[in-house]
This record gives structure tokens, sequence and C-alpha cells, in this order.
């Protein structure tokens, strides 16, 4: 993203699970939130590439709703902060379910201007358990940013990174893990990530240049992919454990009877832990 602008691809996100409510009638995940946010006011810009249509609607679903529940579980567990990296437009914090559960939502300055000024515009409260920690992920360092917070680095937390590692360079993506990786035993990490692609098709090849031209427009080019081995090493090697990876199919299999195109790319979702 742009210094001075608010994630674009944020909002796209957003409007997915916006229109997974309405379009899916919130078949997998339900969100009340999602479409308050969305609709105030005007922004075409944010408006995101519909070739993938409903195959990544469905997914983008189906990973806050497979977040959630492992979030839940942690919750049960006796975790009782939540980190969320590259929150966006992300609306857990403000209908959180759990009492006593802190959120630290994680985000370049601007979007979380960006983002407030929407929920004050749309009456959504701020509930005093929400925690705002601006960061650029390229530039900072999640460590410097929670240790300068009142975030418990000596206790488990639930950490989200959805949506962001595609963006970042591996750099900067290995020395988030390795924050997230020093965090205390019990800490889990739900994030996604993308896997290498080259279409072949002429429609495969059309779609991968529109959204090329789409997100170069707006500066936040997919430009970092691994594969499942390529990020269980990472993960490995910043002290944390895969728990599983699930492919784009397997993780709608998880909620609706639908196939995944097996010729079609989608990210994956690595749950892991510090044991």
């Amino acid at each position: 993203m742009q210094n001075g602008e608010p994630s674009r691809t944020a909002l796209g996100a957003a409007r997915y699970r916006a229109d997974h409510q309405t379009l899916d009638g919130a078949s997998i995940f339900r969100d009340p939130l999602a479409a308050v946010i969305v609709t105030f006011g005007n922004d075409p810009d944010g408006r995101v590439d519909e070739v993938a249509g409903r195959g990544i609607r469905l997914f983008i679903a189906a990973r806050s709703r497979y977040t959630e529940d492992a979030l839940a579980d942690a919750y049960r567990a006796g975790v009782r902060q939540a980190l969320i990296l590259g929150a966006g437009l992300d609306t857990f914090a403000y209908r959180n379910p759990h009492p006593g559960l802190r959120v630290f939502e994680v985000d370049h300055p601007d979007t979380q201007a960006w983002k407030r000024k929407r929920l004050a515009d749309t009456g959504i409260a701020i509930p005093d358990s929400v925690t705002y920690l601006g960061v650029d992920f390229e530039r900072d360092t999640l460590e410097h940013v929670l240790t300068a917070s009142d975030f418990d680095t000596a206790k488990p937390a639930f950490v989200i990174w959805l949506g962001v590692t595609v963006y970042l360079t591996r750099p900067a993506i290995a020395a988030t893990l390795d924050t997230i990786g020093g965090l205390a035993p019990g800490t889990e990490l739900v994030l996604d990530y993308g896997v290498p692609y080259t279409p072949v098709t002429p429609e495969q090849i059309a779609a991968a240049e529109a959204r090329e031209r789409r997100l170069a427009a707006i500066g936040e080019r997919w430009i970092t992919f691994f594969t499942a081995d390529e990020i269980a090493a990472e993960l490995r090697e910043a002290g944390l454990t895969v728990v599983e990876d699930l492919g784009p199919g397997e993780a709608l299999g998880r909620y609706l009877d639908i196939e995944w195109h097996p010729d079609r790319p989608g990210p994956h979702l690595v749950r892991a832990a510090i044991r």
C-alpha cells in the first residue's frame, strides 16, 4: 500500500465478506457488521475483480469462519488476548462474543485512521477491549510495536494474519514470524498464503493479467508465494509447529458440499502453534 492512503485490498476483502451475507445467505460465516462498514461512502477504486467470483468469496468466508472457530477454541482453553495483524476492515473486535478477551488490531496507521473514521461515521462502537497498534510490516518490527504496548508477551495469544503475506517480502514475513514464535507457549497462529501458480489457458492468462493490472494500479501487488513445504519450514524456523494446512477446496469442504476446481489456484490456510 502507499503511505498516506488506506489499503484498497482491505476494502475488497470486506466487500467479499459483506456480499457473502446477501448473495450466499451467510451460509458459512455470519458477520452482520460487514455490510455496514463496507457500504458507507463511495469507494469505486476499492471494488474487486469479480473474475474469481463465487469461489474466492466463499473462501474468504471460510477463512474467517475457520479462524474465529479456532479462536473460540483457544478462548475456551484460557487464552485472553487476540492479535489481528493487518486487521483492515475486519469486524471481529466489534462483535467479540468472548468476555475478557482483549483484541489488538495491528495495521498501517493510514488504514487504521480510515477504519476508525468509518466506524465513527457508521455508528459502530469501539469497545474498551480494543487496542490499535500502528505498524508498517516492511519498515517496523512487530516485536518493537508489542513491547511498546500493554500486550502481555508472557501470556499466550491467538494471532490472526489473513490476506497479508502475499503483499510482503520474505524478509518482512520472516521477521514477523520470528516475533510470533517468541511469544508464550500456547500461542496459536492462523495465516493464509498464496501458492506459486503459472496460468496456462488463455482465460487463466487473461484473468491473471487483469488482476495484476488492478493491483499494480493501487500499489498492492502480489509478490510472495510459498509451497506448503516452504511455509512449514518458515514456521518451524520461527519456533512454530504446523497443526494443519488446508487448500481452498479443503477449507470450503469444512462448511459446504462444494468442489474447488483442481486447476484453479487458491490460497492456503495454516494453523500453527507454539508447543
